[in-house]
């Protein structure tokens, strides 16, 4: 950890003076000449994301001042940690002041390096805040997105199926969770054939996953509403049989990041101790490449008992969702949630730092939307458009997993996986990218915690006691 709470800063430790543009055109004249002179010289104007070393007189570094959007902003100090000489600092009460959760989170967001295989540098600088409940939750959940991180950008050698189950056994011990999985050919005996089929081709067994939890006493469990949280665990995507090129296959070590933000939101759900019964769901294959690799044209059994015909195999996480999508529903949950790295339609539509968010809801998906604004952990409502499903029909089967044509590619998948919940089962499905692929202050590129900020927000708001 980076950051410290402790009632008062050691000696020594440097003080940052946080300004917005405004803040600092206001102090600036109240400074003494030398500091007005020396901001001056480095061009140092408040923005966000810049700050500047101010000497002392003995010629060390005696203060810094740092530029934020706001203090309200989950980043806000994401750029100082790797930029500032090693050390201890603290925030001074001249300028504005940043919120402690977000003081905390952006700070320990900002030391983030995926450094399993190669060592840091340096050690980034610390931060010393007052202790207090904001600042816990800010540290609680920038050490739930830096797991989330790591879980994405471990290569797919060191993160297949049994090292995923593992680190959401993992998760269950750290909160008292009850684990599970089926594994192998179970997954045919307990009637989860469609993660079977795009699984089987891997020498390692693909599996369903599952947590169950409870946030309230256990004689009021029973009451307590069901959430559904179900992520895409594809640890390595081939594309099977309909190969990738290798440009398409690079990064697929990343095609596990929905399961990766389920473990996430789960974890954070059960941290903050919501009055929920919670079950988390992750079927995780590898889509390789064998003799008994499943086929286009053939048709696949489900769990729910439609059959779908596979139009393409490269479109595998539709169909492993489609068994644990079905298995949720059959709990008829208060709301299911699903992550996934489902479609490049949805990147092409949105890009890479925007999700596509799916709601049979227009009301709650404007809240969401709102609330991710708010948050500066977006996503962007698109629409379950019905008259599509025609161009997902199959002749020789109930459904097929590709449309007829590219167009409305996102769409036609979230259509896909509606055919696996119930009519009137509330359920949002999330298409996330879970990468950074250009770096910004406390996001350097690689894998990234999409949406679990705003959905814990929006869970808190759902099921406020």
């Amino acid at each position: 950890m980076t950051v410290h709470l402790k009632k008062s800063a050691p000696a020594g430790a440097i003080a940052i003076t946080v300004v917005d543009r405004a803040a600092f055109q206001a102090i600036a004249p109240k400074l003494p000449a030398a500091t007005r002179n020396w901001l001056a010289a480095v061009g140092f104007t408040g923005a966000a994301d810049t700050h500047a070393l101010l000497p002392g007189k003995d010629g060390k570094l005696a203060q810094v001042f740092a530029g934020v959007a706001h203090g309200a902003h989950p980043f806000a100090l994401a750029a100082l940690p790797q930029a500032l000489p090693e050390g201890v600092y603290t925030l001074s009460e001249a300028g504005i002041q940043v919120a402690p959760e977000q003081a905390a989170l952006s700070w320990e967001l900002g030391a983030y390096q995926f450094d399993l295989y190669k060592p840091r540098r340096r050690a980034p600088a610390q931060l010393v805040l007052p202790p207090c409940a904001e600042a816990q939750r800010g540290m609680a959940i920038a050490t739930v997105m830096a797991a989330t991180r790591d879980l994405v950008n471990t290569p797919a050698e060191h993160m297949g199926p049994e090292e995923l189950a593992k680190a959401a056994a993992l998760v269950a011990k750290q909160h008292g969770a009850k684990f599970k999985q089926v594994v192998g050919d179970e997954l045919l005996k307990q009637n989860f054939p469609a993660i079977h089929a795009v699984g089987r081709a891997s020498h390692r067994a693909p599996r369903l996953i599952e947590l169950n939890w409870s946030g309230v006493p256990a004689k009021a469990s029973a009451k307590a509403p069901l959430l559904s949280i179900v992520g895409k665990g594809v640890c390595f995507d081939t594309g099977g049989l309909n190969i990738k090129g290798g440009e398409g296959m690079r990064q697929m070590k990343k095609d596990m990041g929905g399961a990766a933000n389920a473990l996430g939101l789960a974890a954070l759900v059960m941290a903050m101790k919501l009055p929920v019964r919670l079950q988390v769901l992750i079927p995780a294959v590898e889509n390789a490449i064998s003799g008994n690799a499943y086929r286009p044209g053939d048709v696949v059994p489900t769990r729910k008992g439609l059959h779908i015909e596979i139009g393409n195999t490269d479109a595998e996480g539709r169909v492993v969702l489609s068994d644990a999508l079905a298995y949720a529903a059959e709990g008829s949950p208060d709301l299911i949630i699903d992550l996934a790295t489902l479609t490049g339609a949805a990147r092409v539509a949105l890009g890479a730092q925007l999700p596509a968010l799916f709601s049979k809801h227009f009301d709650t998906a404007r809240d969401l939307v709102d609330l991710g604004l708010k948050l500066d952990d977006p996503m962007w409502h698109m629409p379950l458009w019905a008259p599509y499903k025609a161009g997902i029909e199959s002749t020789i089967g109930d459904i097929v997993n590709t449309g007829k044509s590219a167009l409305a590619g996102a769409i036609n998948a979230a259509l896909f996986l509606e055919y696996f919940v119930a009519e009137n089962q509330d359920w949002l499905h999330i298409d996330l990218f879970a990468w950074n692929d250009v770096a910004r202050p406390g996001r350097p590129v690689g894998g990234e915690a999409q949406t679990i900020r705003t959905l814990l927000g929006y869970l808190e708001q759902r099921y406020a006691a």
